[in-house]
C-alpha cells in the first residue's frame, strides 16, 4: 500500500479510528491492531511475502529468547549466527542471487569460456532491506546484552512489521522502538498535530518535488546520448531533488503517522544539502543506514583507531557495502566507492567531525566560505547521483563524459519549471533547517496563518499532483 495512495487515505483514518476511540486504553489491543494493520499494509502489495517477515520474526524472537537462557559462549555465537544467516540469506537470494550468477557468467566470459547461467524471474519483496536490518539489529544488541530479550511476543511481531516505516524506513533499532510498544499510550493532541504537519511536508516531497523532477530526469537518464551538457546537468540536479524528495518525503511521512499512534522514530533526514562536506552530509543523509552500518560494521572492524590503511580498508568496505545494499548492480557499487573516495581525505587529515553543528546557526544567510563549502559538497554528490542513477557504469561515464563537455554551457533545452519547485522547497528547508522538518510551523501563534499555509501546500499538492511516480527505495 502506498502513503500517496486512495486506499492509504482510507485505511490510515479507519486504523486511528479503532486505535483511539474503540480500543483506548488497552495496549495489547493496540499492539494487536498494529501488527494486524501493519500485515494489511504490507500484503496489500503481495500477501504472499508476508511470510518472509513472519518467518524472520519467528527466528530473531526465539533467538532472543535462547540468548537470554544460556551464557555459553559457543551457544551464543551460534545462536547469532543463526539469525545473521537466515535473516541474510533471504535477502541475498532474492536481491543478489542474479547479480552474483551473472557476474560469475561474465567473469569466465573474460578468459575465453562461457558459461551458460540461467537467470531466475525472482520479484524483490518490497522493504526486504528495511526490516530485514532492523529485525537483526535486535539479535546482534540481545547478543551483545545491549538489550533485553522480549517476552511479549505480539509486541516483538509488531515492531518488526510497524506498518509506518516497513518498507522504506527509517531502520529502528530495537532499543529505541521495542519499548515503545511495552508504555501505555495516550491521545496526545499536540503530537499528533505536529505529526501531520510532518505527513503533510512529506507529501509536499514526494508528489510536488520528487514526481515532477522524475518525469523530467528519467526523460534526461533515459535519451543522455542526443542531449547537451547542460541538459544533462539539469538532468543530474532533477534526479538529486527526485530521490531526496521522494525519499525524505517517505521518512517525513513515516515519522509523522507514527507520532499520530504516539510513537516516535529517529530522524532520517536533516536537511543534508545544506552540508558543508561529505562526512557531514552522511551524517544527514538517511541517518538510520549510515548509523546502522557505523555500529554493525564499522565499528566491528576497528573503525578509525588503527593505521592509515585500516583506515582506509574500513571506509571502503562500508561505503561499498552501503552503496551494495542499495542494489545488484554495479553502479550502486561505483557509487559507494566513489563517496569513499571522497570521504577518506576528510578522515586521514582528521577533518570528518569539523562541521557538525547546524550551517550558519542562528544566522538568516550564510558566510561566502560555507555558500562555497555547501556548493562544492553538492556538487561532488551530484557527481555521484549519476552511477546511481545510470544504468551500467558504461553508460555513467558517457552522461559525465558528455555533461563535462563545451555544450555544458549551452542553453538549456529542458523544462526549467521543477528549478522553481526546487528553490521553493531550498527557502522552506533553509528557514527551518534547525527543526525537525519544513512544516514545523507550531511556533506560528496565529491559527488564521498557520492554516493558510496548510491550504497553500495542500493546493501545491493537487495542483502539482498529476503525475503520480512510485517510491524509489521500495526497490532497495
Amino acid at each position: 500500500m502506498l502513503f500517496n495512495s486512495i486506499e492509504f487515505v482510507i485505511f490510515f483514518p479507519l486504523v486511528f479510528i479503532i486505535y483511539w476511540f474503540v480500543i483506548n486504553g488497552n495496549l495489547k489491543n493496540q499492539n494487536f491492531l498494529l501488527l494486524i494493520s501493519s500485515y494489511i499494509f504490507y500484503g496489500w502489495w503481495d500477501w504472499r511475502f508476508l511470510s518472509l517477515i513472519v518467518f524472520s520474526s519467528i527466528i530473531d524472537f526465539f533467538v532472543g529468547q535462547r540468548l537470554s537462557k544460556t551464557d555459553n559462549h559457543l551457544w551464543r555465537k551460534l545462536l547469532l549466527l543463526m539469525s545473521i544467516t537466515v535473516n541474510l540469506g533471504f535477502l541475498g537470494f532474492f536481491k543478489y542471487f542474479n547479480f552474483f550468477a551473472e557476474s560469475f557468467s561474465d567473469a569466465f566470459t573474460l578468459f575465453g569460456s562461457h558459461l551458460d547461467v540461467s537467470r531466475l524471474n525472482i520479484i524483490l519483496p518490497v522493504g526486504i532491506s528495511f526490516y530485514t536490518f532492523q529485525t537483526l539489529s535486535y539479535s546482534i544488541d540481545v547478543y551483545k546484552r545491549k538489550v533485553e530479550p522480549t517476552k511479549d511476543v505480539i509486541a516483538f511481531f509488531a515492531f518488526v512489521s510497524f506498518f509506518p516505516q516497513l518498507v522504506a524506513g527509517p531502520i529502528e533499532r530495537a532499543s529505541n522502538l521495542l519499548p515503545q510498544f511495552y508504555k501505555k499510550r495516550k491521545f496526545c493532541y499536540h503530537e499528533s498535530v505536529d505529526g501531520m504537519r510532518q505527513v503533510l511536508w512529506g507529501l509536499f516531497k514526494k508528489i510536488v518535488i520528487a514526481d515532477n523532477a522524475a518525469i523530467y530526469a528519467n526523460d534526461i537518464f533515459n535519451n543522455y546520448e542526443v542531449k547537451s551538457g547542460s541538459d544533462l546537468f539539469l538532468g543530474a540536479v532533477y534526479f538529486a531533488f527526485q530521490i531526496y524528495g521522494d525519499f525524505s518525503g517517505y521518512s517525513d511521512i513515516a515519522i509523522g503517522t507514527s507520532r499520530v499512534f504516539g510513537f516516535n522514530l529517529k530522524q532520517n533526514f536533516a536537511f543534508p544539502y545544506f552540508s558543508r562536506d561529505i562526512a557531514e552530509f552522511w551524517r544527514r543523509w538517511h541517518i538510520s543506514l549510515s548509523s546502522w552500518f557505523r555500529d554493525y560494521l564499522y565499528f566491528p572492524l576497528g573503525g578509525s583507531k588503527g593505521g592509515i590503511s585500516m583506515k582506509i580498508r574500513n571506509t571502503l568496505i562500508i561505503f561499498i557495502v552501503s552503496g551494495f545494499w542499495h542494489g545488484a548492480n554495479w553502479t550502486f557499487i561505483a557509487w559507494g566507492f566513489l563517496n569513499a573516495l571522497y570521504f577518506i581525505p576528510l578522515l586521514l587529515l582528521n577533518k570528518n567531525r569539523v562541521n557538525t553543528n547546524i550551517v550558519a546557526e542562528g544566522k538568516i544567510i550564510p558566510s561566502i566560505r560555507e555558500v562555497f563549502q555547501i556548493s562544492i559538497t553538492f556538487f561532488l554528490t551530484l557527481i555521484a547521483w549519476v552511477f546511481f542513477r545510470s544504468a551500467s557504469i558504461e553508460s555513467a561515464s558517457i552522461y559525465l563524459y558528455k555533461m563535462f563537455s563545451k555544450s555544458m554551457f549551452d542553453i538549456p533545452s529542458v523544462e526549467l519549471k521543477p528549478l522553481g519547485l526546487i528553490f521553493l522547497l531550498l527557502i522552506v528547508e533553509w528557514v527551518q533547517r534547525e527543526k525537525q522538518h519544513g512544516l514545523d510551523i507550531s511556533n506560528i501563534n496565529f491559527l488564521i496563518i498557520r492554516w493558510l499555509i496548510y491550504l497553500f501546500v495542500f493546493g501545491l499538492i493537487l495542483f502539482f499532483g498529476a503525475s503520480s511516480q512510485p517510491f524509489i527505495y521500495f526497490q532497495f
